[in-house]
């Protein structure tokens, strides 16, 4: 990069190291972006005169004389219409091979929205996805996590996802993705899509796991202009924010910081919150809903990231795959969305509370009666029965292959509590047992 008027150069790095140098500079600022011999970097640390930065291409090759160039200004994306369908780096450029979009520089990174200018989340947010919607409903302006193990398909999960919600806007954010897994998204959106309306920020295994701490901050700015200027309904995919938090961890170890819990930074809890506050419901009706993944080690949930993005998420998602249908489901013991109540029977159907307890009772009663079987007990008609139904029920509505609209996943549920219950073992309320007991019964 070549220098402009009245910005910054120096020329002695003091320390060096993977992924930080440190040199002695004045009036520089916070989080600005600077060029180290040619490679951007960010202002992460200032103690009176030394200047910390992490440079995100790494430091290999680096001279303790390059030429450092501040260039006085937080990190910047253009932002336009012409974003649509298209798919950019951890710097917002293109990489699908089209030209350089133009528009107003917005800045990344910025502070959450303000409370005063949140409303109560009350939107439904319908994915598509029948073990969400009918048991783990979102809600505009929710974030939520997907927990998983790493060889579950979240990215296809996603995919999924974004292909069936019904919202104006998609925001991806990929952190350390392989190049398969870029390919199989930029494949999906462009045959579900044609004039897409997702926009992907995206960081592969070729590039600098640092690269990926910029990710979610352009996926959230983008978001926000979208939201806040277009008053649009925007839902931010980002996965996996394990490798996001590697890439943290990886940073501060550089930096000679004490590591907290699992050898991740002692503001890891901040970082976290710092995103995941982007969500937000606007009075004007603009939202942004964030689902992100965080990959499980060895199924550990007390692991620091998932730990500490439970504190701050409203709620979580599971996938494991059901042995008795071959299928990976949602699972509804594992999942939870806090926010649920305020669109289940309100915004959907009356019955949709009653319809997703008894479902789950149901569900619970035939892990006690597997339970049985596998412990040799003899199995009552209930027993076996209920087990038929929960079959069913992975089977019909748990799946993520399963794409129902709202209406459609109560009937069906319905239709498996007629085909396996009695009306009194469903224990539905009367008034909804006389409406929707007698739908056409599967054969």
């Amino acid at each position: 990069m070549k220098p402009g008027a009245f910005q910054k150069i120096y020329c002695r790095l003091t320390n060096i190291t993977k992924a930080t140098c440190t040199l002695e500079a004045e009036g520089v600022g916070y989080e600005e972006m600077a060029y180290v011999q040619g490679r951007a970097a960010q202002v992460v640390k200032i103690a009176g005169n030394k200047v910390t930065l992490q440079i995100f291409e790494g430091t290999e090759g680096l001279r303790n004389d390059a030429e450092i160039i501040f260039t006085g200004k937080t990190p910047m994306l253009p932002l336009s219409e012409h974003m649509n369908g298209r798919f950019f780096d951890a710097f917002g450029q293109p990489i699908d091979g089209l030209i350089a979009v133009e528009g107003r520089a917005y800045p990344i990174g910025g502070p959450s929205v303000n409370p005063v200018r949140r409303k109560q989340p009350s939107e439904l947010i319908a994915t598509g996805i029948a073990g969400i919607d009918l048991n783990n409903t979102l809600v505009s302006g929710q974030k939520i996590p997907f927990f998983t193990d790493p060889d579950q398909p979240y990215n296809q999960v996603l995919a999924l996802i974004a292909l069936r919600a019904k919202v104006d806007k998609i925001i991806l954010g990929g952190m350390g993705l392989t190049r398969d897994d870029y390919l199989f998204f930029k494949n999906t959106f462009e045959q579900g899509y044609g004039e897409s309306k997702i926009i992907g920020f995206i960081n592969t295994t070729d590039k600098s796991p640092v690269e990926r701490l910029l990710i979610p901050d352009m996926a959230l700015a983008a978001a926000e202009h979208f939201a806040v200027e277009k008053n649009e309904k925007v839902l931010v995919l980002l996965t996996d924010m394990t490798q996001y938090a590697n890439a943290l961890s990886i940073v501060a170890n550089r930096m000679d910081q004490i590591p907290s819990k699992d050898s991740m930074p002692g503001s890891l809890y901040s970082d976290l919150s710092k995103i995941y506050e982007k969500a937000v419901q606007f009075p004007d009706g603009g939202n942004i809903t964030i689902l992100a993944v965080t990959t499980l080690s060895g199924g550990d949930i007390t692991h620091a990231v998932p730990d500490n993005t439970g504190y701050i998420t409203e709620g979580q998602l599971f996938l494991r795959r059901s042995p008795e249908v071959n299928k990976v489901i949602i699972d509804p013991f594992r999942s939870l969305s806090r926010l649920k109540q305020l669109v289940i029977g309100k915004v959907t159907r009356k019955d949709h509370p009653q319809v997703m307890n008894a479902a789950i009772r149901l569900y619970a009663d035939a892990a006690n009666s597997k339970t049985k079987l596998e412990n040799g007990f003899e199995l009552s008609d209930y027993d076996r029965r209920v087990l038929l139904f929960a079959e069913d029920y992975s089977r019909n509505i748990l799946a993520i292959d399963v794409k129902l609209e709202t209406n459609e996943m109560l009937d069906e549920t319905w239709k498996l509590f007629g085909k396996y219950m009695t009306e009194d073992e469903a224990g539905m309320k009367q008034e909804f047992v006389d409406l929707y007991w007698n739908v056409k019964q599967i054969v």
